[in-house]
């Protein structure tokens, strides 16, 4: 007999790309840096109107600045509900002294980390890693980015621009090694990120297609949710779901944030404002 679920086994709050600073908006881009406070703050309101297990930020929580982050991370603190962050490119858009601070600014003691909720573990990636602009200076990081970074360029790779970056080879073992507890342990798996790796764009993250691979040939990989491409984007590679969220601080008053909610079948995604709403589809 089909077990009948009337409510979802476990939902969750998405929100990408807030990218806050006390500033002039670049209209030309579609960047109202300074209202995403408002906006973030609507959309706690929604969020502590549901039954959430945690809200994630998919990064770029502020856009440039040590000092933005004193102005919003005191709006999430009017959540109810577990919050959690990874973070994006811009989140480094600080002064070299402040580099190796990010991450303990935001409560994060580590960079790249998983947890399990009712028999799904999330997988949450430092895509920053191997960059030019998240390590410190004379970090080896910086290096290794740069020669990749001249190769994707030679290349002429579309995702070859510094504001992208990946994760290094260890955190790569390490995602690999997650995905195989997950698997040991009979969980299925969402992976999430600031990067895009799928279809392919512009701002997707330097090693695009090794995390295609592990992840599409791992029939307990339900998903892999992302930010920075700020207009969205959604593809699916056997099956496996690549959904790129839309970012908060694009357009002067229209919000973009989601609730995603897990079913024993599906994954669906209710989407607020510029946010789409969709139904993927999980592996059998």
């Amino acid at each position: 007999m089909t077990q009948s679920f009337a409510t979802p086994i476990l939902r969750f709050g998405i929100i990408a790309d807030p990218q806050y600073a006390a500033i002039e908006p670049h209209v030309g881009m579609d960047r109202y840096y300074a209202n995403s406070l408002a906006k973030l703050g609507d959309a706690i309101e929604v969020f502590n109107g549901e039954d959430l297990s945690f809200v994630m930020t998919l990064g770029d929580i502020i856009d440039r600045d040590f000092a933005s982050f004193d102005d919003i991370l005191p709006v999430y603190e009017e959540l109810k509900h577990e919050n959690l962050f990874l973070l994006g490119n811009h989140d480094f858009s600080v002064a070299p002294e402040h580099l190796a601070h990010v991450s303990a600014r935001v409560g994060l003691s580590a960079p790249h980390y998983s947890f399990v909720r009712h028999g799904w573990r999330f997988i949450v990636l430092n895509g920053n890693e191997v960059s030019t602009f998240a390590p410190p200076e004379g970090h080896p990081h910086r290096e290794i980015a740069a020669a990749k970074l001249a190769e994707l360029r030679a290349a002429g790779a579309i995702n070859a621009n510094p504001w992208n970056a990946m994760a290094s080879d260890e955190q790569f073992a390490w995602l690999a090694a997650e995905i195989e507890a997950a698997r040991a342990a009979n969980e299925r798996v969402i992976v999430m990120n600031h990067y895009p790796v799928y279809p392919p764009n512009e701002h997707d993250c330097w090693d695009r297609e090794r995390i295609i691979e592990l992840l599409s040939t791992q029939d307990h990989v339900a998903a892999y949710f992302n930010g920075h491409n700020h207009v969205g984007n959604y593809g699916a590679v056997n099956g496996c779901h690549f959904v790129n969220f839309k970012g908060m601080v694009d357009t002067e008053a229209e919000n973009a944030f989601a609730i995603v909610e897990i079913w024993p079948d599906r994954i669906t995604i209710r989407g607020f404002g510029r946010e789409d709403d969709r139904t993927l589809a999980l592996r059998a």
